[in-house]
């Protein structure tokens, strides 16, 4: 007799492809590892094929794990979108939106934006995860990505919010106030770290200062900001950020090398979801880059 796929299946499936490990699907099923193990093994045997591939580093999917997972995202957005309207008000967004996005593009840019958001939609609750490692929209781990990138994946529905302009700054208490100084060598550098090799600031610095070694060096733009402007040291920083610091002063016209693009970001699956509509509607009118 052939098996007949339940909705727990489905979940489980979705869960253990998202995750890539039983105790971090356990988690999100809300059981723990071993009755993630046993549920697995019940499933691979009615369907009569391994689903998934163990090793090392977790749980792969096969390719009809990969089905039944996309099948389960369908059935998991269309879910979402019947409790959201279920339980809306007319004019009224409700639940949980998980933005993923940088600190520095966070407290910069998407704070304010969401700020004003709250006030109107007082029903949304926001989840924000920062990093510089891209949270998966494909596999939900994010409803929306705001992300500095040249080249958005092209699985992903995204609309470009602008230009991101950079300029060399640094402190106006600094001895350094010109550029002739900086090419001198006067000037000690703020840097971003290894956890950010392929920033344009970092390709652009290594382009015209080839043998230079920053005196610091930290883990995120926003960090290289307070450093600067605390007289530490010169460093290159996103316009946004920096013009409205009156402690900074700006030392060169934008650098045209190292400009990028921001991306609101979101995936086909859950761009139609209300509560993922109007933050997308409200963030693509509110974000504005100098």
């Amino acid at each position: 007799m052939q098996y007949e796929l339940a909705p727990t299946d489905l979940a489980l499936v979705l869960a253990l492809h998202r995750a890539g490990t039983l105790a971090a699907a356990g988690e999100r099923l809300g059981v723990n590892a071993s009755t993630v193990f046993r549920m697995l093994q019940r499933l691979e045997r009615g369907l009569g094929q391994a689903l998934f591939e163990r090793g090392r580093r977790g749980y792969k999917a096969g390719e009809l794990a990969r089905t039944l997972a996309a099948q389960a995202e369908q059935v998991e957005a269309a879910l979402e979108a019947a409790r959201a309207a279920a339980q809306a008000q007319p004019g009224q967004a409700a639940g949980t939106v998980r933005l993923t996005t940088t600190d520095t593009l966070l407290h910069g840019l998407l704070a304010p934006a969401l700020a004003a958001l709250h006030q109107a939609q007082p029903r949304l609750q926001f989840e924000l995860h920062t990093g510089n490692e891209l949270a998966s929209l494909t596999r939900r781990d994010a409803d929306i990505a705001l992300r500095a990138t040249s080249k958005p994946p092209p699985h992903l529905i995204g609309r470009r919010i602008g230009p991101i302009r950079v300029a060399l700054y640094a402190a106006r208490s600094s001895p350094i106030k010109h550029w002739d100084q900086v090419e001198a060598g006067d000037a000690a550098w703020v840097a971003p770290d290894d956890g950010l090799p392929e920033h344009p600031s970092v390709r652009w610095r290594q382009k015209h200062f080839p043998a230079l070694q920053p005196a610091f060096r930290t883990g995120s733009v926003q960090s290289v900001a307070e450093l600067v402007a605390q007289g530490l040291g010169v460093g290159v920083l996103p316009l946004f950020l920096a013009e409205p610091k009156r402690e900074l002063r700006r030392l060169t016209e934008p650098l045209d090398e190292a400009e990028t693009d921001l991306w609101l970001l979101t995936h086909p699956e859950t761009r139609h979801l209300q509560r993922v509509q109007t933050v997308w509607s409200h963030l693509a009118e509110a974000l504005v880059l100098d």
